[in-house]
């Protein structure tokens, strides 16, 4: 898998001494510029617009993207009591599988409540009328699998074949949607317009019949529309013809793109040797720190790196350097690399695009430390250490 972002913007100019090391900097005159983007689709379309935590779920800045968007999407109660508690608007909240003893605090924080299936939906009515009884205002939406892949890797595809996430829209029947007033799909991952144009097309036919009865479409998340490239004029084209055919209110759920480029991942070399090529083991872990690296897999940019197919035509010395985290793991390795600078202990270098799905996904294995969490404004070069971590933190997760 190839990210299409990992454009370095104004983090060529910041010094990586400044922070402790591993590190997640994330720069603020970037995020605002993102969320500039998603504000103006949202205008220029008449849609909604919600962050998915569980992709930035950075919450300092929360008030920041209150900002701009209209609230914010979760994944389950922890992640609906973190919005409750530091970002504003209205909070929608889609679950695989819902805890029955979780429910009645998401019914409480939520505005939106998505079932997975009808199944699931039918066996909760109990705790649906107990919650309206004690005057928790919420809607009840279905996630529908539209049965169109999309996806590059299948692990990333919703739609992929025997998928999980969501019922499948060739099995709805007209009693799946009593009590429904809102349909969500997702599946896409980091993808442009067209995708989105063509999963509509075929969703379309098959939700048709009910459409009278709904209040709102949610199309989830997995659209890259704070890339440069991205064909936002046609999203809002799109945005605007299907909310005016269907009479209903449209959402859009943003998570990378709420914060694409706008974070690095600072680390350090501890040490270097060689095994066939040159190797260097770093404070940065692809299974602690960023594992959709090995999960996906991908590749991340590095600031200020040669790419690879130009070193021996930039007439500079030295093969690349195989990068590895400091855990046990054998395969915790990130990638080849030449640094900007020499591979030596204490080099500094970063990872471009890490503010998404790294932050969130972070672990101790192997009692390797979390990276601190920095807040740099490009414009004013203010710079915060909002968050660092301690043994404490690694001990308490433990029993």
């Amino acid at each position: 898998m190839e990210t299409r972002a990992g454009d370095p913007g104004a983090f060529v100019h910041f010094d990586l001494g400044r922070v402790d090391s591993p590190a997640f900097v994330v720069d603020e005159a970037k995020l605002r510029a993102n969320l500039a983007v998603l504000a103006d689709v949202r205008d220029r379309a008449g849609i909604k617009v919600l962050a998915a935590l569980k992709a930035f779920s950075m919450w300092q800045v929360a008030p920041i993207v209150g900002e701009y968007l209209d609230g914010v999407c979760t994944s389950g109660l922890w992640e609906a009591l973190l919005a409750a508690e530091h970002y504003q608007g209205e909070i929608a909240t889609y679950c695989a599988a819902y805890k029955a003893e979780d429910l009645p605090e998401i019914f409480r924080l939520s505005d939106h409540v998505i079932f997975n299936t009808p199944g699931q939906h039918q066996r909760f009515k109990g705790e649906i009328m107990a919650a309206r009884a004690r005057g928790d205002v919420f809607d009840i939406g279905l996630r529908v699998n539209p049965l169109h892949a999309e996806g590059e890797v299948p692990r990333y595809d919703p739609c992929a074949p025997h998928s999980r996430l969501g019922f499948p829209v060739d099995q709805l029947a007209p009693e799946h949607f009593e009590g429904v007033s809102g349909v969500h799909f997702h599946s896409l991952c980091e993808q442009d317009f067209e995708p989105l144009q063509r999963t509509w097309n075929a969703l379309l036919p098959r939700i048709a019949p009910y459409l009278g009865q709904l209040k709102w479409l949610n199309f989830g998340g997995g659209h890259h529309i704070t890339r440069a490239d991205y064909q936002r004029d046609d999203l809002v084209a799109f945005l605007k013809d299907v909310k005016a055919q269907t009479g209903c209110e449209i959402y859009l759920e943003p998570g990378e793109a709420v914060a694409l480029d706008a974070g690095i991942l600072v680390g350090t070399v501890l040490d270097t040797h060689w095994n066939g090529m040159p190797l260097a083991i770093t404070d940065i872990s692809a299974t602690c720190h960023m594992p959709d690296v090995i999960e996906a897999p991908y590749r991340p940019a590095m600031l200020g790196e040669l790419p690879i197919d130009e070193y021996e035509d930039a007439g500079e010395g030295g093969a690349p350097v195989r990068l590895g985290g400091p855990s046990c793991l054998a395969g915790d390795v990130i990638g080849d690399y030449r640094l900007p600078n020499d591979a030596e202990p204490g080099t500094r270098f970063a990872f471009l695009d890490q503010a998404h799905y790294s932050m969130v996904k972070t672990t101790t294995f192997n009692g390797v430390p979390l990276p601190s969490i920095w807040l740099w404004d490009s414009k004013s070069d203010t710079l915060e250490r909002v968050r660092g971590f301690s043994y404490e933190d690694f001990r308490n997760r433990l029993s």
